[in-house]
């Protein structure tokens, strides 16, 4: 019996962190898309398969996944600047200007 099948949301995002962390942003987002299935509210899940689109180069993905981390937490700081990054490499500089501007007044240091 395989025991990925059996792993709980927390250990699929710890996984697809350790493949994030050891440059792997491609398979890294197809556990954290399981992980998300699973627990499709943890922000910590969104922001991690966020990180992970944006290695792969994968934005527009990346940039859904922030804008659900800011629909859970509104003042996450970092998911402003994420998205802003995400917004700034799809050419829509009016958006990562925005989001830029909320990450650095909550705090952000870019």
């Amino acid at each position: 019996m395989d025991n990925s099948l059996n792993e709980s949301a927390y250990e699929l995002l710890r996984r697809g962190e350790d493949l994030l962390q050891t440059r792997n942003p491609a398979q890294a987002a197809v556990v954290l898309e399981r992980a998300r299935r699973a627990a499709p509210d943890r922000s910590s899940i969104r922001e991690t398969l966020g990180r992970a689109y944006f290695a792969s180069g994968r934005y527009d993905r990346a940039a859904a996944e922030f804008e659900a981390v800011l629909e859970l937490y509104p003042t996450s700081d970092y998911a402003h600047y994420c998205l802003s990054r995400c917004a700034e490499k799809l050419g829509d500089q009016r958006t990562a200007r925005r989001h830029l501007r909320l990450a650095e007044a909550m705090g952000y240091k870019v």
